[in-house]
C-alpha cells in the first residue's frame, strides 16, 4: 500500500497543478485590442496669387569693339615721331597725331608739282593767245573753212589736258604729303603697336591695331526656345520704322566685385549659327570706357566675359511654382480643403532650371503639393506642413 501511494501521489501533484494553471489562464483578463494610429504624411504646399510677370532670357556673351581697324601707311618712309598715345592700351581722340613719316620727299614733290602746274598753266595762255591771234588773222586774211590746226584747237585741247595733268600730280604729291602723318580715323583705343621711331615702313605696312570706343558691342546666343519671350529686332528689308530695342543688363565679375552696365539689344546677327542653331542678338553699350555712378566700376572692355539679361515680354495672370512641383510635364498636386491630394492639369508657359511659370490650369489661393511623394492617388489625405490634423487616411 505504501509503495502504490508513493507511485501515485507524485503524479497526483501534477494533475493538480496542470488544473490550477489551466484555471489561472481562464481566470486572466482579455486583452485590449486597438488599431494603432497611422500619422498622415506631411507635404510642404505653397499658396498660390496669380500676378503679372516681366520675362528675361539669360545669355551670355564677350566684349567686342564696335569698329577694329588694321593701321597701315599710305606712303613709304622712316618714322620720324610716335604720340605718345601710340601704346597698346592708349586712348586717343578722332584726329590725334598717331605716327609721322619723314615728310621730306614728298615735300620736295609737291613743290615740283606746283612748279609744273604754273609750266602748264603758262603754256596753255600762249596756246589760248596765240589760238585768239589765228582766228583773228584768219577772219582777216582767209577765204573758206579754217581748219582745226589753223585754229591751234589740237594745241589748246593738248595744253589743256597737260595742265589738268600737272593739276592732278600736284594733288596727288599733297596728299601723300599730309598722309605722312597718320591720324586716328576716329576716337579709340590702341590695341597692339607693331612700329617705332626710327624704323621704315613701307605703303601698306601693318602699324599696328585699333579699334573705336564710342561703344562697345556683345553678341548673346539665344536658343530658339527662347525666342518668344523676348521682341528681338530681326532686320526685315524696307522696314521703315526702328525695330524694337529690348533693354539689357549685363554684369561681370572683376576684382572680386560684381558690376553692372545697362545696355540695349540693336540688331541682330546676319545668320544663325549653322551648329549650335542659335541666334545671336547684338547688345550695345554706349562710352563703354566712362565711370558710372560707381567710380569703382572698371571699364567695359574688350574682351570682358560677361552675363546678360534681356528685358522680355509682360505677361499678365500667370502663377510661378518650383519646377520640381510639376509632374509629367504639365500636371500638379493641389491640396482641396479637406487636405486631400488631387492631380490638376495645368498650361506651363515656360520653364527655367528653377522655376515654372504657369499661364492657365491654377487660381488664387490654390495650394501646390511641393513634396516628392513616390506611391500618390487622386484623393489622398495629407498633413500640410505645420497643421496638427492626425486624423484617419
Amino acid at each position: 500500500m505504501k509503495r502504490l501511494l508513493a507511485t501515485l501521489l507524485p503524479i497526483l501533484l501534477i494533475v493538480v497543478a496542470v488544473l490550477i494553471a489551466g484555471a489561472m489562464i481562464n481566470a486572466r483578463p482579455a486583452p485590449d485590442t486597438r488599431i494603432p494610429d497611422i500619422p498622415l504624411p506631411m507635404v510642404r504646399v505653397q499658396a498660390v496669387e496669380l500676378q503679372d510677370l516681366q520675362l528675361t532670357v539669360k545669355s551670355q556673351g564677350t566684349v567686342r569693339p564696335r569698329t577694329e581697324s588694321m593701321l597701315v601707311p599710305e606712303v613709304s618712309g622712316r618714322v620720324i615721331e610716335v604720340s605718345p598715345s601710340f601704346e597698346s592700351g592708349g586712348f586717343f581722340e578722332e584726329g590725334d597725331l598717331l605716327l609721322r613719316i619723314d615728310p621730306h620727299d614728298y615735300r620736295q614733290a609737291a613743290v615740283q608739282s606746283h612748279s609744273a602746274v604754273a609750266a602748264a598753266e603758262l603754256r596753255l595762255a600762249e596756246i589760248r593767245a596765240e589760238a585768239e591771234i589765228a582766228r583773228k588773222e584768219w577772219d582777216d586774211l582767209g577765204s573758206g573753212e579754217a581748219t582745226p590746226l589753223t585754229l591751234f584747237e589740237p594745241q589748246l585741247l593738248q595744253a589743256e589736258a597737260a595742265l589738268a595733268s600737272a593739276e592732278a600730280a600736284r594733288g596727288r604729291a599733297e596728299r601723300d604729303l599730309e598722309r605722312t602723318a597718320v591720324r586716328a580715323p576716329y576716337a579709340g583705343r590702341v590695341r597692339t603697336k607693331e612700329v617705332d621711331l626710327g624704323q621704315f615702313v613701307g605703303r601698306g605696312a601693318r602699324l599696328g591695331t585699333i579699334y573705336a570706343i564710342d561703344f562697345a558691342e556683345i553678341r548673346l546666343p539665344l536658343p530658339d526656345h527662347e525666342l518668344a519671350f523676348v521682341r528681338l529686332p530681326l532686320g526685315y528689308r524696307g522696314e521703315g520704322e526702328t525695330p524694337a530695342q529690348p533693354e539689357v543688363v549685363l554684369t561681370a565679375e572683376f576684382a572680386g566685385r560684381v558690376h553692372t552696365w545697362h545696355g540695349r539689344i540693336v540688331r541682330t546677327a546676319g545668320e544663325i549659327d549653322p551648329q549650335s542653331r542659335m541666334v545671336r542678338a547684338v547688345a550695345r553699350v554706349e562710352n563703354p570706357y566712362a565711370r558710372g555712378a560707381d567710380r569703382e566700376r572698371p571699364p567695359l572692355a574688350a574682351g570682358m566675359f560677361v552675363e546678360a539679361e534681356i528685358v522680355g515680354r509682360s505677361v499678365e495672370n500667370v502663377s510661378v511654382i518650383p519646377r520640381s512641383a510639376l509632374r509629367s510635364g504639365d500636371q500638379v498636386l493641389i491640396l482641396d480643403d479637406e487636405n486631400r491630394l488631387r492631380f490638376r492639369d495645368v498650361t506651363v508657359l515656360r520653364l527655367t532650371p528653377e522655376r515654372a511659370i504657369l499661364s492657365d490650369g491654377l487660381a488664387t489661393g490654390d495650394r501646390v503639393c511641393l513634396s516628392a511623394i513616390s506611391a500618390v492617388t487622386d484623393g489622398m489625405r495629407v498633413r500640410p506642413h505645420g497643421s496638427i490634423d492626425g486624423g484617419e487616411s
